[in-house]
């Protein structure tokens, strides 16, 4: 093999990755207006104020209702109303969530829940993780009235959570995960590439605000 074709061989290797991991557009999911496109089920409901998606009760779940999605980066930004209030971010659902304890115990709850270094919570509930499953790589969540910007990405049976841009959580199906301490954390086993997701309403004590929820495809 010649310099120049070993050379121009070479030079497209790292091309070859870069488009592996380009993406499309965002597509915005939430028009800052109504919540078109989304169904709600469980107890508590979630409304549009002043452009914002809010929290009431719960615990409920407000669910994207174009289908199922994978191979994806899906973004949320939200803030808490409070130093710290309690919501989450649903994956990997099977099948169109009709109560709200499926999406727990099928698919993944991908925390919010700004707990503090010194916290009785152990590290499987901070924010960016999967909820019991997975321990934080870093803890860059911000406490209420901060916003905060969520990047889950879904390449295949690969999950990535970054927030406000440090990488929070690298899990892959199959991984271990630890046993199952309480019957409100959710079954273990693997999910689906391809699922629902959606925006959980925890209690009436945990008010969370989200001005953008947008999709974008990964290019294969």
């Amino acid at each position: 093999m010649s310099r120049w074709i070993m050379t121009t061989f070479l030079g497209l290797l790292p091309l070859a990755g870069i488009a592996h991991s380009q993406t499309g557009e965002w597509k915005q999911l939430f028009d800052g207006k109504d919540l078109t496109g989304w169904k709600h089920v469980g107890p508590g409901s979630m409304t549009v104020e002043d452009g914002l998606i809010q929290t009431h009760g719960g615990m409920g779940l407000l669910y994207w209702s174009g289908g199922k999605v994978g191979d994806c980066v899906i973004r949320v930004v939200f803030k808490m109303r409070d130093k710290n209030d309690n919501s989450g971010v649903f994956i990997r659902i099977p099948i169109e969530p009709r109560e709200e304890w499926m999406p727990v115990h099928y698919g993944y709850e991908v925390q919010i829940d700004n707990q503090p270094e010194d916290s009785k919570e152990d590290d499987y509930h901070v924010t960016g993780t999967l909820y019991s499953l997975t321990k934080p790589l870093a803890r860059p969540g911000k406490p209420g009235p901060d916003w905060n910007t969520m990047e889950i990405t879904l390449d295949g049976p690969h999950t990535t959570v970054a927030l406000n841009g440090v990488k929070v959580t690298d899990y892959t199906e199959g991984e271990p995960v630890p046993e199952r301490k309480f019957s409100f954390e959710p079954q273990r086993g693997t999910r689906p590439n391809d699922g629902y997701f959606g925006l959980q309403n925890h209690s009436d004590n945990d008010i969370v605000f989200f001005k953008e929820v947008a999709i974008k495809m990964l290019k294969k």
